[in-house]
C-alpha cells in the first residue's frame, strides 16, 4: 500500500511541475525517476532467540570432576602477563598485596564459591555472612576449570583495596546472584571516583565460554587496558601466536550491569549473545564490541544513562551481527553507534530517544542495513551516516529529534587523532531510504550532503515544526520541488547521483 506525503500549503505551487526521466541540474547531479518496486525488500532474516535461557546455560555446566585450588605467585603467568607485564601494572598489585603479588588459581574441575571458600583461609576469601563472600586476592580460572558463582551465593564482593578481580582462562558461570566490586572501608560497591582509580574487572581470554544469567554486576572497571569492566578478549597481538586460543565467546542474559567503566566490551570475540540486559549508569560506553569481533546478537537490552559516550556502540570491523530490539536513551552521545568500518550489520527494532547525541549514528562503516528503528526526542540527528557506502534505512521512524530527521554527510578525517592505517577512511556516502517517517524533526526531515548515490522512495513527512511548512536542507533542498513531484505525484522513487557516474553507465 502506497504512503502519501502530506505536505504544507508552500507545497502546493511545486506540484504542477513535471519531470523528465532524468534532468541535469546544476550542481553537477543527475536527479531522475525510476520504479520504485525495484527498491521494496522482504524482511531481514533475524536469529532465533528461542535458545538462549537459563536453562540451556545450566545445561553446559559441568560439574564433575571437582576442581582443586591453590594460591602462588602472579609471575611468570600467561593469563596474568597484561596485568603484570610492565612496572606500573606490577607495582599496583605489589602496594596493594605489600608483597610480591598472589592470586589465587582454580584448576582441573569445577569449582563453586562455597567450595571456593573451604579450601582457602579467611584473609583470602571468607564468607562474611551467609552467602557473601569476600575476595582479597585476584582469581583466575584456567583451562579445564570451572568456577560457578551460583544461587546459593548472595554477593561475592572483590576487595578494591586488596587488588581482587577475576580472570576466566577456562569456563565461568555466575548464574542468580550478585557480583560487586567492593569498598572495603566504606562499606559499599567501588562506586566511580575517578577513571585512573583501579576497580575490581573481570576479563575472559580466548579459548574460553562465559555465561552470566539473572545476575548483577556492580562497578567494575577503569581505564587500563583490559581492565575496562565485563570483557571478553582474544588474547593480545603480542600473545596470541603463543596461546594458539580459539575465539573467546559467551552469552550474557537478563542480568544487570551498573557503574560499570564499560558495561560490556570485546575484542576479536565470536558468537557472543547479549540478551535481555539492562546497562545502568556505566561511565563510557554501556555495551561495547570491537576490534574484529564477529555474529553477535546485541538482543532485547536497555542502555541508559551512560554518562562520557555511547549506550551502544560496535566499532572497528564488527560485522555480520545484529542489533535488534534493544533501548538506548538518556545517554551522553548516541544511543547506537556502528563505527570504524563495522560492516554487513543489521540493526532492526530499535528504540533510541533522548540521547545528548544522535539517536543513530554510523561513522564510516558500509553495507549496513537499518530497518523499522524508532528514534525520537534525540538532541541531534534521528540518524546520522558519515563517510559510508550502501547504507539502507527501511521503514524507520525519526520524530521530533532536534536536527535532522536523517542526516548524511562526508568529513575528511586527514589531520585529526585518527590513525588512518587502522582506521582507513572513504569520504562517501549513499543511502537508500525507503518507506521512513519523518515527523516534526527540527530543521529538517532529509538532509544529505555530495551523495555518491541517493535513493529515495515512499516516504512519509509530516507536522513540519517550521511556520513555513516542509524544508529539505543540503542538496535536496535545493531540488525540493523535483523531488516532491517525483515522490507524490508520480509515486515513483528519486535517484540522484553524479553526472559523470551516470554518463559511465550509458
Amino acid at each position: 500500500m502506497q504512503r502519501t506525503i502530506k505536505v504544507g500549503l508552500a507545497l502546493a505551487g511545486w506540484l504542477a511541475c513535471t519531470l523528465a526521466s532524468a534532468d541535469m541540474l546544476a550542481d553537477g547531479y543527475r536527479l531522475s525517476a525510476e520504479p520504485g518496486e525495484t527498491l521494496d525488500m522482504a524482511p531481514p532474516a533475524l536469529p532465533d532467540l528461542s535458545g538462549y535461557t537459563a536453562a540451556a546455560v545450566e545445561a553446559k555446566i559441568q560439574r564433575p570432576p571437582a576442581g582443586r585450588v591453590v594460591v602462588k605467585d602472579m609471575l611468570h603467568e600467561d593469563a596474568l602477563d597484561e596485568f603484570i607485564g610492565g612496572d606500573e601494572r606490577l607495582k599496583e598489585w605489589v602496594v596493594r598485596q605489600k608483597r610480591m603479588p598472589q592470586a589465587i588459581f582454580i584448576e582441573n574441575g569445577y569449582l563453586n564459591t562455597a567450595e571456593l571458600a573451604r579450601q582457602l583461609p579467611d584473609n583470602l576469601f571468607a564468607e562474611t555472612e551467609p552467602g557473601v563472600y569476600l575476595a582479597r586476592l585476584p582469581i583466575i580460572v584456567r583451562p579445564g576449570a570451572t568456577l560457578h558463582i551460583d544461587r546459593a551465593t548472595r554477593e561475592l564482593r572483590l576487595s578494591q583495596e586488596a587488588g581482587a578481580f577475576l580472570v576466566n582462562d577456562g569456563r565461568m558461570f555466575i548464574t542468580g546472584t550478585r557480583v560487586t566490586a567492593w569498598r572495603e572501608k566504606e562499606g559499599t560497591p567501588a562506586f566511580w571516583r575517578d577513571g585512573k582509580e583501579f576497580r575490581p574487572y573481570f576479563l575472559a581470554w580466548g579459548g574460553t565460554e562465559t555465561y552470566v544469567v539473572d545476575s548483577v554486576i556492580q562497578s567494575f572497571g577503569y581505564d587500563a587496558s583490559k581492565a575496562y569492566g565485563f570483557s571478553i578478549s582474544q588474547y593480545s597481538p603480542s600473545m596470541a601466536p603463543k596461546m594458539r586460543r580459539a575465539r573467546p565467546t559467551g552469552w550474557l542474559l537478563n542480568s544487570r550491569f551498573i557503574d560499570m567503566w564499560y558495561g560490556f566490551y570485546c575484542y576479536e570475540a565470536d558468537d557472543v549473545v547479549i540478551r535481555g540486559n539492562t546497562y545502568e549508569h556505566n561511565i563510557v560506553y554501556g555495551i561495547d564490541p570491537h576490534d574484529r569481533s564477529r555474529r553477535l546478537i546485541i538482543a532485547e537490552n536497555e542502555a541508559f544513562g551512560t554518562r562520557k559516550k555511547h549506550g551502544i556502540i560496535i566499532s572497528r570491523e564488527v560485522n555480520d551481527s545484529w542489533i535488534i530490539n534493544n533501548r538506548s536513551h538518556h545517554n551522553q552521545l548516541s544511543g547506537i553507534v556502528l563505527d570504524r568500518s563495522s560492516v554487513n550489520n543489521v540493526v532492526a527494532f530499535n528504540e533510541t530517544y533522548k540521547n545528548l547525541s544522535d539517536g543513530i549514528t554510523l561513522y564510516e562503516s558500509p553495507h549496513n542495513l537499518l530497518w523499522q528503528n524508532r528514534s525520537t526526542n534525540n538532541e541531534r540527528h534521528g540518524i546520522r551516516v558519515r563517510n559510508s557506502l550502501d547504507v539502507s534505512l527501511y521503514g524507520n521512524l525519526l520524530a521530533a529529534n532536534k536536527l535532522t530527521g536523517i542526516y548524511g554527510h562526508i568529513k575528511d578525517l586527514r589531520g585529526t587523532h585518527r590513525d588512518l592505517e587502522e582506521d582507513p577512511f572513504d569520504p562517501r556516502v549513499s543511502l537508500r531510504i525507503v518507506g521512513d517517517q519523518l515527523v516534526g524533526n527540527g530543521s529538517s526531515p532529509i538532509s544529505v550532503h555530495s551523495p555518491t548515490r541517493l535513493e529515495l522512495y515512499r516516504l512519509n513527512i509530516l507536522a513540519p515544526q517550521k511556520s513555513s511548512g516542509i524544508s529539505f536542507s543540503g542538496l535536496l533542498g535545493e531540488h525540493q520541488g523535483e523531488i516532491m513531484d517525483i515522490l507524490l505525484r508520480q509515486q515513483r522513487a528519486v535517484l540522484i547521483e553524479p553526472a559523470g557516474s551516470l554518463a559511465s553507465k550509458e
